[in-house]
């Protein structure tokens, strides 16, 4: 487990998929200071239901010129583009960066407990960072909503873009 120093402006990369309307789903990296200051805002596709997710994820992050600055990478659940499972500690391993997942709900488990059955410790929402400093890091980038706002403006800009306006849950 990596020891993550959580500084007042811990840069965090936070990824959303858009809408679900095509058979690529684009998805959007957001570069953020804690809660507070965008630095950055990535792009790639993935496809939908397809199981390239990781590895797209893996070119994002290891690709863009702010990857010496990152410190955490946070995801808005585990499942982009309808049902492409993000492996978060090959994300984790691949990238040598801690991974917070964040959800709004509880997924339904008894609905997707088969789909995942494959994958170790599906329902482990971090890795290579100790419960405490994710705890920590959410709450210090949780500034305008009830969500962390990397990731809130992660979902804005990807429905924003797909769908012309932001909307719904975000």
């Amino acid at each position: 487990m990596l020891a993550v120093h959580i500084k007042p402006e811990i840069r965090i990369l936070a990824i959303d998929d858009s809408a679900l309307i095509a058979d690529h789903i684009m998805i959007v990296g957001v570069v953020f200071r804690a809660g507070e200051w965008l630095d950055g805002v990535l792009r790639s596709e993935l496809v939908r239901d397809g199981l390239d997710g990781t590895d797209v994820i893996i070119e994002m992050v290891t690709g863009t010129r702010h990857y010496r600055q990152i410190r955490v990478i946070m995801l808005d659940g585990v499942t982009y583009g309808g049902f492409n499972v993000i492996d978060i500690r090959e994300l984790h391993r691949r990238t040598g960066l801690p991974v917070i997942v964040v959800m709004r709900v509880a997924p339904d488990m008894g609905r997707i407990r088969d789909a995942l059955r494959n994958l170790p410790d599906f329902d482990v929402r971090w890795a290579g960072i100790s419960v405490d400093d994710a705890a920590k890091i959410v709450q210090i980038s949780t500034t305008h909503s009830h969500i962390p706002e990397p990731l809130r403006v992660a979902h804005l800009i990807a429905t924003g873009i797909v769908c012309g306006e932001s909307r719904g849950q975000a």
